[in-house]
């Protein structure tokens, strides 16, 4: 029985000794063992300040993109498998027309279909030699959950490549592709709206016309009203962003519509300093990517190309020689504009343009608020409850508060370990569980007060009254645990944090009210002097 007993005390602080490492380590002061709990027990949002975004994803905008380089893709086959065409046509994010197909053709144009489009595509003619594509639902919602899947996978590499603890970032609102993102600690968040809502879509682009223009009108003028075909005009914006110089007069360029390598192609990106010791953005470039990149810059020495973000040019250069894996981009730019541009093209364009649907910023002092008033509250609950268990059961009271004590201690360390976040509706759960650690505790005395009436002895009474209240506490907890449980799966935010805790509680309420306070009982049995009465 003693040697039974020793294994259950150095079980019992081998758990409180693990606990509280997970909370505070091995601290040298005081001072130091309240930071690293501050730092391992994390808060959330409303316990230590923040902001609050929620953004929506405009995944109608990769279903265009779609539909356009499906349509580009048909023009191309089209010319392939020589078969005429009048016009193909873009009417809609949906649909496209394709107009003046051959009626001697038709079934080619039908095979043509049915080969490269059927899976993805419904096709249909209609009068005038005019055929009729439209996206299937299934495409549709796949390419809208892909959207958003892959900007909540951009937003999370930005927002953590910034160095911010704690992001809470996650899907919500499926229905209107809606996005959360909660920063704890960031009062002031323009900068980090400013590095995810910035698509940063990097393109390498030949320049089909070296002269700079000061207008778009003065470029299509000097091409007779017309652009070349497979060209746009874009504007440059190779200027000094720091305000240290004036600016100079707007350039607007006649580049390739179609790029020769893209943001996809790049393996990373970082800050780095030009000959004059200015802010620079250098990339390097997959192996696919440079194959493609080192061919043509071969095959255009001396000719212009520009490196296009978002639309704009930020720096056009002329190839000296050959360019295969690695890049650069310069433009006059700030150190901290060039960190910001690296960290975006490394983090990987969004699929698709987002909007800030709301936008909320606790103070700190409202957390710091918030937390005095849980702990306030679970001092007081705490107090209340012990009182009533010293005063109610007596000596028997003290293994009840000690256990309780544990039980808290647990759920700490247990968040510490599994780096959760603690929030005010989780300080609710931990209140709820005093509650419920201490009905544990009344059932199982109750049980022993019962026995001891029955004419048992003590020590027999203290093991009937385990045993017997067991199953009733095993029963209440599986319950709460499984509601909890849909509560975790279904809730938001906050409604998690209080199902973890909860959860996290009641497993460590099955332990330290049953297994630790039942060894306290066998401890004070065991001993020489133990009186045939037990105070309860």
């Amino acid at each position: 029985m003693k040697r039974n007993l020793i294994y259950k005390s150095v079980f019992i602080v081998a758990v409180i000794l693990a606990c509280v490492f997970g909370i505070v380590g091995f601290p040298r002061n005081w001072s130091q063992a309240r930071k690293t709990a501050a730092d391992r027990v994390r808060l959330g949002l409303d316990l230590k300040g923040g902001s609050h975004l929620v953004l929506q994803v405009h995944v109608q905008e990769a279903v265009a993109a779609e539909t356009s380089q499906a349509a580009d893709r048909l023009k191309e086959l089209l010319k392939k498998n020589n078969i005429n065409y009048d016009q193909v046509e873009v009417t809609d994010a949906l649909h496209i027309a394709v107009k003046g197909i051959p009626a001697d053709r038709s079934g080619d144009f039908r095979d043509l279909l049915s080969e490269r489009f059927s899976g993805t595509w419904d096709y249909a003619s209609a009068a005038g030699n005019e055929w009729v594509l439209r996206m299937k639902p299934s495409l549709v919602a796949a390419l809208e959950d892909d959207t958003v899947k892959q900007a909540l996978e951009t937003i999370d590499r930005r927002v953590n490549e910034l160095g911010l603890t704690e992001p809470d970032i996650r899907e919500v609102g499926s229905a209107q592709h809606e996005i959360l993102v909660q920063l704890p600690g960031v009062d002031d968040p323009a900068r980090v709206k400013e590095i995810i809502q910035t698509t940063a879509m990097l393109e390498i682009k030949e320049v089909k016309d070296p002269q700079p223009y000061p207008s778009p009108e003065s470029a299509l003028v000097s091409h007779g009203g017309v652009l070349p075909e497979g060209t746009v005009i874009l504007k440059s914006l190779d200027r000094d962003r720091s305000g240290a110089e004036p600016e100079r007069a707007e350039q607007w360029y006649i580049v390739s519509r179609t790029p020769v390598i893209t943001g996809r192609d790049l393996r990373s990106a970082r800050v780095g300093q030009d000959e004059n010791a200015q802010p620079e953005v250098d990339f390097t470039i997959k192996a696919d990517g440079a194959q493609r990149f080192g061919r043509y810059t071969e095959a255009n020495v001396g000719n212009s190309m520009a490196v296009v973000l978002d639309n704009k040019i930020y720096t056009v250069a002329v190839i000296q020689s050959r360019i295969t894996d690695q890049g650069r981009i310069t433009g006059h730019f700030s150190r901290e504009r060039a960190r910001d541009l690296a960290l975006v093209l490394k983090a990987g364009a969004l699929p698709a343009s987002i909007t800030y649907q709301e936008e909320r910023t606790v103070g700190a002092s409202l957390g710091a608020d918030s937390i005095r008033r849980g702990l306030l509250s679970g001092v007081i609950g705490l107090t209340a409850v012990a009182g009533f268990m010293l005063f109610y059961y007596r000596g028997s009271g003290i293994n009840a508060v000690l256990a309780l004590v544990l039980n808290l201690v647990v759920v700490m360390a247990a968040l510490a370990y599994f780096q959760a976040v603690l929030t005010l509706p989780g300080i609710a759960g931990l209140i709820l569980l005093i509650g419920m650690a201490v009905d544990s505790n009344v059932l199982i005395f109750e049980r022993i007060r019962e026995e001891l009436r029955g004419g048992k002895s003590v020590p027999a009474a203290v093991k009937a009254g385990f045993e017997k209240a067991f199953l009733t506490i095993i029963d209440t907890h599986v319950t709460t645990v499984v509601a909890c449980l849909f509560l975790f799966l279904f809730g938001t935010g906050s409604v998690r944090g209080f199902a973890f805790t909860l959860v996290i509680g009641l497993v460590a309420n099955v332990f330290t009210a049953v297994f630790v306070s039942r060894t306290i009982f066998e401890w004070l049995l065991s001993r020489p002097d133990r009186q045939a009465s037990l105070s309860i």
